[in-house]
């Protein structure tokens, strides 16, 4: 895509020559907008990237792995606002539009020669690196890189115009984003205002990102970063252009987080839970988190076990307004429980054989109301813990 140069290296961050130091260039200034973690522990690039991104505008993004530089004081920021120096410098682009992030072990300081010697040897490969490099460079114990590239036409007083826009992101463990991923960059070439964009991300970062869960955790250094260009032909200005934009973005996102979930780590099973009949919208969502969050639904997924009761406890204690006599539970197609009554074992049989496959779909009806959500989740099994067990060794 014109107007983006990408970079990924070994910097020496991380052991055994593995990339952990990337760059995104933008041609120009490109028109910006994030969303952050909520965590109240927030890295020291988050703190600054808050600060950074009220301008709606930015040019370069820097984003190292093997140290998150969180819970590091006033030394994390100096640090991470050095970094920002020294790719400002090295690049021959203002200060103020510099993003950074990181991600990695949190409690140690960055380790700044790294930083001084690898921006350097970045600017050697921005004319021949790819996107794929900058993937590389922001893994942690993701298992593969995650790439995402759509386009979408629309009709213009001018003629046909297309939208181009690809997304990167990493994501394997410590998820339960409230508000993004781990680390996530959407890139388009469209022409589109810095109000108009932040109203969009948040609100497909609300349906896709905000609904996913691995673990139950929420990073500190959350971020979810778009990037638009305006080196194409697409102008987003009317209520038709915007609706398109918003499509793609929402596919862009979905696609981006839906391979976090099934990237999970230790992760076996991809499950998507629909909460339907929910008397509030807010009910839906309550019932559908606390399903995608509970351990125990989550090992019984691992141990392929239809264990219905889990399923429907996790919603009796999310807070959200149920009956049990009403409630209706689907495992893709079976019904194993209809009106609050077990259907029996044949029920149970079928349902344990649709658990046997990689991906599951499961559908809680509470016969309440009108109101649906739903969530992306993984199962637990016993490589989740050894990775974490070992996760600083």
């Amino acid at each position: 895509m014109k107007g983006f140069a990408f970079a990924g290296i070994h910097a020496g961050i991380k052991k055994n020559g593995i990339k952990d130091l990337g760059l995104i260039l933008c041609e120009k200034p490109a028109t910006a907008a994030a969303v952050f973690t909520r965590n109240q522990v927030r890295a020291a690039p988050v703190i600054l990237g808050q600060q950074m991104i009220q301008k709606g505008v930015c040019q370069a993004v820097l984003a190292n792995s093997g140290n998150a530089n969180c819970f590091t004081g006033e030394q994390g920021i100096e640090d991470a606002r050095r970094t920002i120096r020294i790719v400002a410098d090295t690049f021959g682009i203002p200060r103020d539009l510099v993003m950074v992030s990181s991600t990695g072990v949190i409690g140690a300081p960055l380790p700044m020669e790294k930083f001084e010697t690898g921006i350097p040897q970045l600017k050697t490969q921005i004319h021949t690196g790819t996107l794929a490099d900058f993937a590389a460079a922001i893994l942690t114990t993701d298992l593969s890189t995650k790439i995402v590239e759509m386009t979408a036409d629309m009709d213009t007083d001018q003629g046909r115009r297309t939208i181009t826009m690809k997304g990167v992101a990493k994501g394997s463990g410590m998820i339960r984003p409230d508000m993004a991923t781990m680390l996530a960059y959407v890139l388009t070439d469209a022409h589109i205002s810095a109000s108009d964009l932040k109203q969009a991300l948040t609100s497909a970062c609300d349906k896709t990102f905000n609904r996913i869960s691995v673990d139950g955790d929420t990073s500190t250094n959350d971020t979810l970063l778009c990037l638009a260009g305006g080196t194409g032909n697409a102008h987003i200005t009317d209520d038709a252009s915007r609706a398109v934009f918003q499509d793609l973005l929402e596919k862009v996102c979905l696609d981006l987080a839906t391979w976090i979930v099934r990237d999970g780590e230790g992760a076996t099973k991809l499950v998507q839970i629909t909460v339907k009949g929910a008397a509030t919208k807010q009910d839906a969502f309550k019932a559908a988190e606390a399903i995608a969050h509970s351990n125990l639904v989550k090992t019984a997924v691992y141990g392929e076990d239809p264990n219905w009761g889990r399923i429907t406890a996790a919603a009796g204690r999310s807070g959200a307004r149920v009956d049990p006599d009403r409630m209706d539970l689907f495992f893709d197609t079976v019904a194993l429980v209809l009106q609050g009554k077990w259907q029996g074992k044949a029920a149970e049989k079928q349902a344990a054989e649709i658990m046997k496959a990689s991906e599951i779909s499961m559908t809680l009806d509470l016969n309440l109301g009108d109101h649906t959500d739903q969530f992306l989740f993984c199962d637990f099994s016993e490589n989740y813990v050894k990775i974490n067990a070992d996760y600083r060794s």
